[in-house]
């Protein structure tokens, strides 16, 4: 029961909701959040927003009732029984819901409440200040946990202490705030004291609690708090923080305390409850920070969400040799092999495990430490695994021996390890195959195709850490985030090095090929980040030293500096010198049956998008079935080919243009066949020439300069006038707006000739291989692009027939073929029931039907877009996400249309949008055959075609 001291913190003046006059603390945190905004805006391109109204989601919840007195916005856990329950995320958010199932289950956790997302609404509507019914109501709460804990908040003898944590539906590690301690102050101190006669834990406690208070609420930036804790052991020649004495630490909060007065123009609170409250609203506003903005736009996740504050009795992790805290993954969220996964300290607090201050040690140390409490872990988190069908992530800390549950949440892990889990899963009965589809982000497949270290090649290993995250990367070194940033939007591949990562750095991590830390270990911030992303991570590497503020690190004899490259190796935890060679990943045997599953479920077929034999061999391997799209004028850009094709385009006449496209001709044959044998009887839908002329002739200013040396050079004339006839014929095929002009169709309109010899090329091909033996007979799909009427169509058809006939009955073969039309004016879409009255497949080119539809020009586009997104004008990029409110009625209607006038037209998509998740869901409803994708989408194409029969309708981006 709460001691008559307690009664003494009700509230009073002092504790009352903060007015206008006290807003130091509030500007100090404007002033650091905008400093570290100014660092994650190169890495968004966008301005982030300066007030709570610009941010996307918060104008959206406007319409959503306001909370009011009476509503239930805080809920209650104890004892095994909790008001909340698992399903209820959206309301308490992942880690207030999973300490409700927790508790309701038996799981031995510390008391505390929930305050929802609800509150989180209501605290951005109320300008930032709870009103004061609700702040009534959380001192109702805090007595039923005085209560529930036999301790007072504030009290001077028997002082509870409370965590304050944030929790948003979706896991966002590290994104946002968490204090520990609260409740501490210079008299509640001396009450741990004598509670627990260990005065070094209880200084050790307050000096962290200061410091997080100082850093999450008043927005003092970590580094000056860090940098005095340094000052202090190397005075007193220590290398641990557990190495502090109790005077250490005296002399470190005076002087964390003398900074936030410097700082603020305050001293540090003393109330707990002013505490408490500037705490929550800190949480509350950390869901806007820039590095949770950030987070949620690399992720996909809805801004209108908010975050739930979750308030939880201490129990402490650093009370000694039997007290420790850790975090642990019921499988191995690397590989996904099952087994107990995990890292722990003995005598620490939560946030020096996830911090990498110190390298921790592996759980199954714990066995031998603390084997009862070892079994009961690995009991309980067992339990919990099978309860919730999914690898959990959890967080424990034993306090004299005694295990608390923190937390648990759906782990995250690689897409290796979630393909590998999923599988198993499905083996031990624990879900069914539909559900293991669903385990797996098509997007993040992209993860499972990076490249691996050749074993051939001659490496030069200088360092060794923790395989924190797969695949190999190389890159220049960096030592910061803007750093990483800043070399990466110059082109720069990046390597970003850290002693530890934090937060902050979210920018520079998403930027960087690979990350490399000194501390920390599998469960650190950089290795649940990087393992999220798909990044390469080696942690841990204690053999080196990082100089962040000089711009190198020291590993053995070898100093590296920003910009020296080095190569990391994610899978073995090698840290390299130099540029090392990689080869293609080696896909695993549960790969291959997660795929058979997907396969099984899809209806759409999946294509690919490939111009060469080799792309097309690499789809191939990854599933592809078919060819979607071969662009024919990608060919034309070889050495041995380009004079060729300029020599056609400056022709005078007929003549001298078919005389060049006769000596073309071979080339693009052999092009063909290297595809057609390539594919193996699998369709091949092959498009005639698209870009303008003047693509394919040098650059203007190229010409002149060239023209100017020759004539001080005292050239030839007929050499100067030949490159004058260059310069003349870029001048006459200049056109205002290139992407309207004179290509596609019109192209073969205007020269039937260059028609003419592409068709010629791909039917002697496809005859060639049809007589040959190393492959089957080709299936040809010949489509016309940019086709805005139909007798444009019916124009190219008649020369595509024409010549098919002749050169299959030169050869005496008969090719299955069709002749049939891209889509991608947004006339074609709407005159579909005449144009396929001429052609026999459809293919939408959704990248120029989304350009003609919104007026986009998709050159120019980047300099608008971004400000588009962040002010909620478009909810996602156009060209990456198909437009299904705009683009996507014209596709339907014209596929509505189309199969009215053909009713066994083909449909496809073959666009960069065949390759996204949300899209081919669209693609799916609308009843296409078929979607195409690049050669390493084909596999993200497979799953996602599957998912959307499966129903599936929310895709986070890659």
């Amino acid at each position: 029961m709460p001691s008559k001291t307690a009664k003494k913190a009700k509230p009073t003046k002092k504790s009352a909701p903060p007015k206008k006059a006290k807003a130091k603390p509030a500007k100090a945190v404007a002033t650091v959040t905008r400093r570290a905004v100014t660092r994650i805006e190169p890495a968004l391109g966008i301005p982030l927003p300066k007030k709570q109204a610009d941010i996307p989601g918060f104008k959206e919840r406007e319409s959503f009732p306001i909370p009011k007195q009476g509503d239930k916005l805080i809920y209650f856990f104890c004892d095994g029984k909790a008001e909340g329950a698992g399903k209820m995320k959206d309301l308490l958010g992942g880690k207030g819901a999973g300490l409700a199932e927790m508790t309701n289950s038996g799981v031995p956790v510390p008391p505390g409440f929930t305050i929802t997302t609800d509150a989180c609404f209501l605290f951005y509507r109320t300008n930032m200040v709870m009103p004061r019914w609700f702040e009534e109501d959380m001192r109702k709460f805090m007595g039923r946990l005085e209560k529930a804990t036999g301790m007072g908040f504030g009290d001077r003898k028997n002082p509870l202490l409370v965590s304050v944590r944030s929790g948003a539906k979706f896991s966002m590690p590290g994104m946002m705030d968490t204090i520990l301690n609260l409740g501490l102050n210079d008299e509640t101190v001396q009450g741990l004291i004598e509670k627990t006669e260990n005065d070094r834990f209880a200084y050790d406690s307050y000096r962290r609690f200061i410091q997080m208070y100082g850093n999450v609420v008043l927005g003092i930036d970590k580094g000056e708090f860090e940098h005095r804790l340094e000052e202090r052991k190397k005075k007193q020649r220590i290398k641990l923080d557990t190495e502090l004495t109790v005077n250490d630490l005296k002399n470190i909060i005076q002087k964390y305390k003398d900074l936030i007065q410097d700082k603020t123009g305050e001293s540090f609170p003393q109330d707990p409850f002013e505490q408490l409250r500037q705490a929550r609203d800190a949480v509350f506003k950390s869901w806007n920070n820039p590095r949770a903005i950030t987070y949620r736009q690399l992720h996909d996740i809805p801004s209108n969400l908010g975050t739930a504050v979750n308030i939880q009795a201490m129990v402490f992790g650093n009370m000694g040799e039997t007290s420790a805290t850790g975090v642990g993954f019921t499988r191995n969220p690397s590989t996904g092999k099952k087994e107990f996964y995990g890292e722990y300290l003995t005598n620490a607090q939560g946030e020096d495990v996830v911090a990498g201050i110190r390298t921790p040690k592996h759980i199954s140390h714990l066995a031998k430490e603390m084997p009862k409490v070892y079994k009961q872990l690995k009991e309980i988190t067992e339990r919990l695994e099978k309860h919730y069908r999914d690898v959990q992530d959890f967080e424990f800390t034993i306090q004299e021996g005694r295990l608390y549950l923190l937390q648990t949440r759906t782990g995250k892990r690689t897409t290796a390890a979630a393909v590998k889990i999923a599988v198993d899963m499905v083996g031990e009965g624990l879900i069914k195959k539909n559900e293991a589809l669903m385990r797996v982000e098509p997007a993040q497949l992209d993860q499972l195709l990076h490249p691996q270290i050749d074993p051939k090649a001659e490496v030069h290993i200088i360092a060794h850490g923790l395989a924190a995250s797969p695949g190999a990367a190389s890159g220049m070194a960096v030592f910061t985030a803007e750093d990483a940033v800043r070399f990466a939007e110059a082109g720069k591949a990046v390597i970003l090095v850290r002693q530890e990562t934090n937060p902050d750095d979210i920018s520079g991590m998403n930027a960087a090929q690979g990350i490399l830390t000194s501390r920390g270990g599998m469960t650190s911030h950089a290795a649940v980040v990087a393992r999220g992303m798909g990044k390469c991570c080696v942690a841990g590497v204690e053999d080196i030293r990082v100089y962040e503020v000089d711009k190198k690190m020291i590993a053995g004899s070898h100093v590296v500096k920003e910009g020296d490259i080095i190569t990391l190796n994610g899978s073995t935890g090698e840290v390299m010198l130099g540029k090392v060679d990689t080869i293609p990943p080696v896909l695993s045997g549960e790969f291959a049956t997660f795929m058979k599953w997907a396969d099984e479920v899809r209806r759409l077929r999946v294509r690919t998008n490939a111009d060469t034999p080799q792309d097309a061999h690499q789809a191939v391997v990854f599933g592809a079935e078919g060819i979607g799209l071969c662009r024919t004028e990608h060919m034309f850009f070889a050495p041995d080919r380009i004079p060729i094709v300029q020599e056609m385009i400056l022709a005078s006449d007929e003549v001298a243009r078919r005389d060049a496209l006769d000596r073309l001709l071979p080339f693009q044959k052999d092009d063909f066949k290297g595809i057609f044998e390539a594919m193996d009887g699998r369709p091949v839908t092959i498009r005639t020439i698209d870009p303008p002329l003047h693509e394919f002739l040098p650059d203007k200013k190229q010409i002149e300069q060239e023209i100017e040396e020759l004539k001080e050079k005292d050239a030839w004339e007929d050499e100067i006038k030949a490159k004058e006839k260059i310069l003349d014929r870029i001048e006459d095929l200049k056109e205002f707006n290139p992407m309207l002009g004179h290509r596609g169709c019109r192209l073969g309109v205007t020269f039937p000739e260059i028609t003419e010899m592409q068709a010629r090329a791909i039917f002697i091909a496809a005859c060639e291989v049809a007589r040959g033996k190393k492959a089957k007979p080709p299936v040809v799909e010949v489509m016309i692009p940019l086709v805005g009427h139909v007798n444009e169509l019916k124009n190219q058809r008649e020369i595509v027939v024409r010549v098919a006939e002749e050169v299959m009955k030169k050869y005496k073969v008969e090719i299955q073929y069709m002749v049939g039309t891209m889509i991608e004016v947004p006339r074609g879409a709407i005159t579909a029931d005449e144009v396929a009255g001429e052609a026999e497949f459809f293919s939408f080119g959704t990248n120029d039907l989304t350009q003609m539809t919104f007026g986009f020009s998709r050159d120019d586009a980047a300099k608008f877009l971004r400000p588009y997104l962040t002010k909620g004008i478009l909810e996602k990029d156009p060209f990456v996400t198909l437009d299904t409110k705009g683009v996507g009625q014209l596709i339907t209607m014209a596929i509505e249309r189309g199969r009215g006038a053909r009713a066994d037209l083909k449909v496809g998509i073959c666009g960069e949008h065949g390759g996204d998740p949300a899209s081919i869901h669209f693609c799916n409803a609308v009843g296409m055959n078929y979607v195409s994708a690049s050669p390493f989408r084909v596999p993200i194409a497979r799953l996602a075609a599957a998912q959307a029969v499966l129903g599936k309708t929310e895709y986070t981006q890659k």
